[in-house]
């Protein structure tokens, strides 16, 4: 099977928690090295973010459940890099 090297999301999350510490987090996923996350777009309920995720061997179920864990959802996976 082909590593995934590079995955991005559309994700929805509430306000809380703050972008910095939902970075924290999903780095914190085993098979990610590392993060970037742009704030698309902002309303009084939620935030749509874009989260760059690189790493070895990206695991989407690993990164989906810590979104979820921490009250986002993931509409779409909008980018992957394999190989």
């Amino acid at each position: 099977m082909v590593a995934v090297r590079r995955l991005v999301l559309d994700v929805l999350k509430p306000h809380s928690p703050r972008l910095t510490t939902f970075t924290e987090q999903v780095t914190e996923a085993e098979s990610v090295a590392g993060a970037t996350v742009s704030l698309v777009e902002l309303d009084q309920e939620v935030q749509t973010i874009k989260p760059t995720l690189e790493g070895e061997n990206v695991a989407y179920d690993e990164v989906e459940t810590i979104v979820e864990g921490l009250g986002a959802t993931v509409p779409s996976i909008d980018e992957v890099s394999c190989g």
